[in-house]
């Protein structure tokens, strides 16, 4: 690990994806606080190009920075998609600065974003680990365990009210089987009644028969008695006169 001098406002530390960049003084915003350095490569030139490490810087698309020498202090500056400073690319001069774009106090480690490219290639497939990603999937996990208690609480009230349900008819079952019972033992216990019962509807519907009979009325005379008819005045005095 490289020796970093006092005066410097920063120093390397642990960090939760290995070794980290931590300022050591209250860095203001606007502040210069690193250069990124290390061979420059050329990538007309085949030995150049075929180089392959996690800390080349491009500068344009020819020129490339390899920040793999222990030197580069700035190396150990760690990925952040919410940073705190910035990458400051000067392609003419060929150098890279590392800026700070918020107020940065001591002990808060340094960070910048890497881009698109270098996310894609290297952090993508892993995973971010920055403290912005980490809040973020823990959200994601508050969000999905109180989605899954919220369905199993819906779930659990669904199940109750269904077996509340189920209960409800078998009790009703049972207090109709049960009034069924009863009626069955009356029955039996109590011949009697059943008897007099079917009596009494016999006789009910023998009086019925008799008030039918009675009720009606028979067109035939009755013998004995008188039955008035209308006749005309001649056929009265013909009557009258073979009577004499």
């Amino acid at each position: 690990m490289p020796v970093i001098p006092s005066t410097k406002p920063y120093r390397i530390g642990r960090s939760k994806t290995g070794l980290g960049l931590f300022a050591t003084q209250p860095i203001k915003k606007g502040t210069k606080i690193i250069r990124y350095f290390g061979p420059l490569l050329d990538s007309k030139k085949a030995e150049d190009d075929a180089i392959e490490n996690k800390y080349l810087f491009e500068l344009d698309n020819r020129w490339t920075i390899d920040g793999s020498v222990r030197e580069n202090v700035a190396r150990y500056i760690n990925h952040s998609c919410k940073p705190n400073a910035e990458s400051d690319v000067k392609p003419r001069k060929k150098k890279i600065f590392i800026r700070a774009i918020k107020n940065i106090a001591p002990g808060e480690e340094i960070n910048y974003d890497y881009g698109t490219d270098y996310f894609k290639a290297y952090l993508k497939p892993i995973g971010c680990k920055c403290d912005a990603c980490e809040k973020k999937r823990a959200k994601k996990k508050l969000e999905a365990r109180a989605e899954r208690a919220k369905q199993k609480a819906k779930d659990e009230r669904k199940a109750e009210k269904k077996a509340k349900a189920k209960a409800k008819a078998k009790d009703k079952a049972k207090d109709k089987a049960k009034d069924k019972a009863k009626d069955r033992s009356k029955d039996k216990t109590n011949p009697r009644a059943k008897t007099k019962a079917t009596a009494d509807g016999a006789t009910t519907r023998g009086k019925t028969k008799v008030n039918a009979k009675v009720g009606t009325k028979s067109r035939r005379p009755v013998a004995g008695k008188r039955v008035k008819t209308k006749s005309s005045p001649a056929k009265t005095l013909v009557s009258r006169a073979k009577a004499a």
